[in-house]
C-alpha cells in the first residue's frame, strides 16, 4: 500500500509538472523548461556560497582597495571557469576618503568624539584597523565650523517645518539627525537648504541597538560605538560619479571640476554612534521635543540650541580610484543579440558580508549552476550578462557607468536587469517594472521557503495576514498575489531602469535576520553565519529564485509581459495623485479658516499689536482628463493583449522575434528625453527616486513632487507630459496586437 501511494504521489507530481503553464512557452516547451528548473537546484550548493563569502570578506573591499581588486579577479576566473567570456571593465571615479576628522563639544564640560569602532575576540575581521575606512560620510564638503547644536530629529523637510511652528530656526548652527526616516543624503541636503552650516548624524538605539535587542556580540543588534558610513551624495539629481554625468567614466572621459559637481553636499557630514552622540544631546536646551521625536537614550530630548558650542572639522582626500566590474556573458544559441542582465555589487564599505556579499554569492551560485547545465546539454536562447558592480556604496558607481559607457548598446539589446543585494532569512521583498509582476507571481508560487516548507509566496501572504489589522485582513483574503513595490534608488537598477527604461526587477528575503551591523566593521562573516542566514538557506533560496527569473526570461518563446498588470497600477498611481490634492485642499481650507478666526478676534481689540500670519494659496482643481482618457486607452489595449498572448507562441521564429523587440522595447516609451523638471538624467515618467527622499520612490513623479511643492503650472504641464507618454506607449502595445492578429488571419500583413 505504501509503495502504491508513493507511485500515485509520483505521478500525480508528474502531470502537474506536465500541465503546468508557464508564461511565454508553449505546453512542450514549459516541459522542458520545469525539467531544467529542477536539474538547476540540484546543482545549488550552500557549502559555495560559505567558501565565496569567506573570502570576499576577509579583508576590506571599498572602492580602490587592494581586495576590491582581488575580489575582481577572484570572481572573474570562477565565471571563467563556468563557461563564461568574462572581462573586467575598469572605470575612473572619484571617490573622496578622509583625512581629518574631528567633533568636540566645548565649554565647562568638554567632550571629545571618540569616532572608532572596537575590535571584538568574538569577530575575527574587526581588528584590520590599517585596512579599515574611518567612520565617515562620502561626498560631505570639506568644512572647519563652530556653531550651537539643534536637534532636527530625521532630518526631513516635515521636521524643519515643526521646528518652525516651535519658533526653533537652525541658521548658523549644526544640526543633529537620527539615521532613518529617508536616505541618508536628504538630511544635511534639507540642513543647508534652512541655512544650517554642519551635520551630524547618528543611529539611535531605538532603531537598531539595544532597544531592538541584545546588542553585537551577544546579540545581533547595534553596539554603543557602532557607526553607519555611508554616501551623502545628492543621488536625486543623478546618480554615478558626480564628475562625468551622462558618460561612462572611462581613462579618457571629459571631467567637469569638482567645484561644478552639483551632487557633492555643501556643507560638512559626518556619522557618529549613539555613544558619541549622547553628551553632544545631553548638552541641548530649548524645548522637549514632540513625543514622536524621542530615541531611546536615556534622556529627556531637547530641541536645542545647545548650551556650549560644537566644533566640526573635516577634510577629504580627493582622489581618482579606479573600480572594478566583472561582466560575464553566457551567449544565447538563437537570439545572441538580446540580453538579460542580472547584477548585484561586489564592494562593502567596510567587510560587507550581508551587505553586498549575501546577494553576491547567490548570484555566482546561479551562474555556477547555470555554467553547468549549459555544459549538460541545456540550451539558453537568449545571452545571459551576469554583473558584479563595483563602487554601488559610494553612488551606484559601476553600474551607472557601465549603463552610461554601453547604453546605445543597452537600448538596442537589454531585454530586462534583474538586480538583487543583501540578504537574509525571512520573506521575499520584491520590486519592479509592474509590467513583470504576474511572471514574478509565477516563480514565487514555486519557490520553497527553507524554513516553513511552503512556497514563498505562501509564506508572504501569511506575514501580510498577520500584520494587517481587521480591516486589511478582509481585504487580503485569498489575494495571495504579491504586489511589486515601485523602485526608487537604493541599489543598481537605477541606470536600467530610471536612465535607459529598461524594465527592472529588485528582490531579496529577510524581517528574521535583522540587526545593526549595516555599514560598520562588524558586518562580517562571523556576524553574518551566526545571525543573518546561518547555513546559507536563504542564500540557496535566493539563487533558486532568481535563477528562474533569469532562465525563463532567456528562454520564453515570448516574454512574459502583462501590460494589464501596469495599466492597474498607473490607474492607482492617478486616484493617489487625485486624493492627495483633495487631502491638502481640505488641510489649506482648514489651516486657513483658522487663521482668520483668529485675525477675527484679534480684530476685536484695537489695542493689540500683531503681525499678520501667512495665509496658504488655495489648492486648484487641476485638469487629469487627457491623462485619463489616455489610461481608458490603454486599459482596452492592455486587455486585449492579455486576451491574445497567448498566440504569441504560434507565430513564426521571425515574427516572434518582432513581437519580443516591441516587447523589451516598450519600456523605453516611458521615457521622456528631457527628463524630470531639475533633474534631467531621470527620464522615466513612472517611477523615480524622491527629491526629499532619496531611496524612497515618487510614482508619476512629475506630477507628484509638483503637487506637493504646490508648483500647480507645473504639475498641470506634467500631466499633459505623462499623457503623452501613456499615449506612445499604448501605440506600443497595439503595434504587438498587430502582430497577434496575424495568427488567426495569415492573410493579413503586419504594419
Amino acid at each position: 500500500m505504501k509503495h502504491l501511494i508513493g507511485i500515485i504521489c509520483f505521478l500525480s507530481a508528474a502531470i502537474t509538472a506536465s500541465s503546468q503553464k508557464i508564461m511565454g512557452f508553449s505546453e512542450a516547451n514549459a516541459v522542458k523548461q520545469l525539467e531544467w528548473e529542477k536539474q538547476f537546484d540540484t546543482k545549488l550548493r550552500p557549502a559555495d556560497q560559505d567558501e565565496w563569502m569567506k573570502f570576499l570578506s576577509s579583508h576590506p573591499h571599498h572602492v580602490g582597495s587592494p581586495q576590491g581588486k582581488a575580489n575582481a579577479e577572484y570572481m572573474a576566473s570562477l565565471f571563467k571557469q563556468w563557461g563564461y567570456e568574462t572581462e573586467i571593465a575598469v572605470y575612473q571615479v572619484l571617490f573622496p576618503t578622509p583625512k581629518t576628522r574631528a567633533l568636540e563639544l566645548l565649554g565647562v564640560k568638554p567632550f571629545k568624539a571618540k569616532l572608532e569602532e572596537s575590535a571584538l575576540k568574538e569577530d575575527k575581521t574587526s581588528g584590520q584597523k590599517a585596512e579599515q575606512l574611518p567612520t565617515y560620510n562620502a561626498y560631505s564638503a570639506d568644512g572647519d565650523v563652530t556653531a550651537e547644536l539643534v536637534f532636527v530629529n530625521r532630518g526631513i523637510p516635515a521636521d524643519y517645518e515643526e521646528l518652525a511652528r516651535m519658533g526653533v530656526s537652525v541658521k548658523g548652527k549644526i544640526v543633529i539627525a537620527k539615521y532613518g526616516g529617508s536616505w541618508r543624503g536628504i538630511k544635511p541636503k534639507v540642513a543647508y537648504e534652512n541655512g544650517a552650516v554642519g551635520c551630524i548624524i547618528y543611529s539611535d538605539p531605538a532603531d537598531d541597538g539595544y532597544v531592538q535587542g541584545d546588542t553585537y556580540p551577544e546579540g545581533a543588534y547595534r553596539r554603543s560605538d557602532g557607526v553607519q558610513r555611508g554616501s551623502v551624495m545628492d543621488m536625486p539629481i543623478y546618480p554615478g560619479d558626480p564628475l562625468t554625468p551622462g558618460v561612462g567614466a572611462t581613462e579618457n572621459a571629459k571631467r567637469i571640476d569638482r567645484k561644478d559637481a552639483i551632487t557633492i553636499m555643501k556643507i560638512p557630514v559626518l556619522p557618529i554612534s549613539y555613544a558619541d552622540a549622547l553628551p553632544l544631546l545631553q548638552s541641548l536646551g530649548g524645548q522637549v521635543v514632540p513625543a514622536a521625536w524621542r530615541g531611546g537614550l536615556p534622556i529627556t530630548y531637547h530641541t536645542g540650541p545647545s548650551k556650549e558650542k560644537v566644533h566640526l572639522k573635516l577634510e577629504f582626500n580627493w582622489d581618482i580610484k579606479p573600480l572594478y566590474n566583472v561582466i560575464a556573458k553566457l551567449r544565447g544559441s538563437e537570439l545572441p543579440d538580446e540580453w538579460v542582465l542580472r547584477g548585484n555589487h561586489h564592494d562593502g564599505w567596510v567587510n560587507g558580508a550581508a551587505d553586498p556579499l549575501s546577494g553576491m554569492v547567490a548570484e555566482m551560485a546561479e551562474a555556477k549552476a547555470v555554467g553547468e547545465l549549459v555544459k549538460n546539454g541545456m540550451k539558453i536562447k537568449r545571452t545571459l550578462v551576469y554583473c558584479a558592480w563595483d563602487g554601488e556604496e559610494p553612488a551606484l558607481l559601476g553600474s551607472t557607468e557601465w549603463a552610461e559607457d554601453h547604453q546605445e548598446e543597452l537600448r538596442q539589446k537589454a531585454v530586462a536587469y534583474i538586480n538583487t543585494d543583501g540578504n537574509s532569512r525571512g520573506f521575499i521583498g520584491a520590486g519592479g517594472s509592474h509590467t513583470l509582476e504576474p511572471f514574478f507571481n509565477e516563480i514565487a508560487d514555486v519557490v520553497t521557503d527553507p524554513q516553513t516548507g511552503v512556497s514563498i509566496k505562501e509564506r508572504k501572504y501569511a506575514q501580510a495576514m498577520v500584520n494587517a489589522d481587521k480591516a486589511g485582513r478582509t481585504k487580503l483574503a485569498g489575494n495571495k498575489n504579491i504586489k511589486l513595490e515601485a523602485l526608487g534608488a537604493g541599489s543598481d537598477w537605477g541606470g536600467f531602469l530610471q536612465y535607459l527604461g529598461i524594465a527592472s526587477m529588485n528582490f531579496g528575503f529577510g524581517g528574521e535576520g535583522s540587526g545593526g551591523e549595516y555599514h560598520s566593521i562588524y558586518d562580517s562573516y562571523d556576524m553574518f553565519t551566526r545571525y543573518k542566514d546561518p547555513g546559507f538557506q536563504y542564500g540557496v533560496t535566493l539563487s533558486k529564485t532568481a535563477g528562474r527569473t533569469t532562465l525563463r526570461l532567456a528562454n520564453a518563446e515570448i516574454l512574459p509581459v502583462d501590460f494589464t498588470s501596469f495599466q492597474k497600477t498607473v490607474m492607482e498611481y492617478t486616484s493617489e495623485l487625485k486624493t492627495l490634492l483633495e487631502n491638502m485642499r481640505a488641510e489649506t481650507d482648514a489651516e486657513n479658516k483658522m487663521i482668520n478666526d483668529k485675525l477675527f478676534d484679534l480684530a476685536k481689540d484695537p489695542k493689540k499689536v500683531y503681525a499678520s500670519p501667512l495665509v496658504k494659496e488655495q489648492v486648484p482643481f487641476l485638469n487629469f482628463s487627457s491623462l485619463e482618457n489616455m489610461l481608458v486607452q490603454l486599459k482596452a489595449s492592455a486587455e486585449e493583449y492579455q486576451r491574445m498572448y497567448s498566440k504569441g507562441t504560434q507565430l513564426s521564429p521571425d515574427k516572434q522575434k518582432e513581437l519580443n523587440e516591441i516587447l523589451f522595447r516598450a519600456e523605453r516609451s516611458l521615457l521622456q528625453e528631457k527628463g524630470l523638471p531639475r533633474r534631467s538624467w531621470y527620464k522615466h515618467q513612472v517611477y523615480a527616486p524622491g527629491f526629499y527622499t532619496g531611496y524612497g520612490v515618487k510614482t508619476l513623479p512629475g506630477i507628484r513632487e509638483a503637487i506637493e511643492q504646490r508648483a500647480w503650472t507645473e504639475a498641470q504641464e506634467n500631466i499633459e507630459v505623462v499623457a503623452k507618454t501613456f499615449q506612445e506607449y499604448t501605440q506600443q502595445i497595439k503595434r504587438v496586437l498587430e502582430l497577434l492578429k496575424t495568427v488567426a488571419d495569415p492573410e493579413k500583413k503586419s504594419f
